[in-house]
């Protein structure tokens, strides 16, 4: 590892010789905070420290607010697409915080709905092309610093990398078998040395690739968060940059942009995922 990580591993080496002399002052309150924060089932690397992903995990979270974000029911955005220089989605995404139902509304007045079990597109007559990757991609990438710590994701932390001139901390996120419809995906975070923020991930997409993702391997891309803004005291990425990626450059040419606007949370599901009649369901 990078210095950093061997910094981190020291931080928390010394966080857990100063946890046991709490331990002696402040028995009750050490005990309550064992309750609420995960350790390594063997005790970690000190009698019940925090390991070293979780404490990046948890880094990640709590500088993108995540338990604010969580306390709202919905949040919905208005998402503009262009890759090749071709306008690719344009439109208003709705999802629970939790990602569980989304809806898409899109210029074109037809609608894609997730109702947590099945994909609807509306109406019947629509474009279904690209609605997988519609419906799960765009949300995934709006949602990642929440997703960090689901069932079946894994981190290891990797060498730092550069970007923008300026060495970020980087762990790799992949997923075990059986999660979600794509678990050979993998993801490389690279988060700010200093603010802990989520800044960009290098990713492949394997749905659809049957037993044979040498060609998702093969041509990676990334996804460059900028230009955050503040929502009710949570950071949000407004733009987002699109690339070519390699794990010996990084980011080459840029691919695509997307604007995202009008950031706005909702406290009640009401009707927005329920499925209009004149729609199909579609088999993903």
């Amino acid at each position: 590892m990078k210095k950093i990580w061997a910094l981190i591993f020291a931080i928390t080496l010394a966080g857990c010789n100063q946890t046991k002399k709490e331990e002696r002052e402040t028995t009750d309150v050490v005990e309550e905070n064992k309750k609420l924060t995960p350790v390594e089932p063997d005790g970690g690397i000190g009698d019940g420290a925090v390991s070293i992903v979780d404490h990046y995990v948890q880094n990640i979270e709590n500088a993108h607010e995540k338990n604010a974000f969580l306390k709202h029911k919905a949040v919905s955005f208005n998402v503009n697409i262009i890759f090749g220089g071709k306008q690719h989605l344009n439109g208003k995404i709705t999802m629970l915080t939790n990602s569980s139902k989304i809806r898409i509304d899109k210029k074109d007045e037809s609608k894609l709905i997730y109702t947590g079990e099945k994909v609807f597109l509306c109406p019947e007559d629509a474009n279904d092309k690209g609605a997988r990757f519609d419906m799960f991609t765009w949300t995934y990438f709006f949602g990642l610093p929440y997703k960090l710590s689901d069932p079946g994701t894994h981190l290891m932390p990797e060498d730092n990398r550069p970007l923008e001139g300026v060495d970020h901390r980087t762990a790799r996120l992949t997923f075990e078998d059986g999660t979600g419809d794509a678990p050979d995906d993998w993801y490389v975070l690279y988060t700010d040395p200093n603010k802990n923020s989520l800044k960009a991930a290098a990713y492949i997409v394997t749905y659809g690739s049957g037993e044979d993702i040498s060609k998702a391997e093969a041509d990676p891309h990334a996804i460059h968060y900028k230009d955050f803004k503040v929502i009710d005291g949570i950071p949000f990425a407004t733009k987002w940059e699109f690339y070519g990626w390699t794990s010996e450059k990084g980011m080459t040419n840029q691919l695509g942009e997307a604007s995202i606007t009008d950031i706005t949370f909702l406290d009640e599901e009401s009707e927005i995922f329920e499925t209009p009649d004149n729609a199909k369901e579609i088999k993903l």
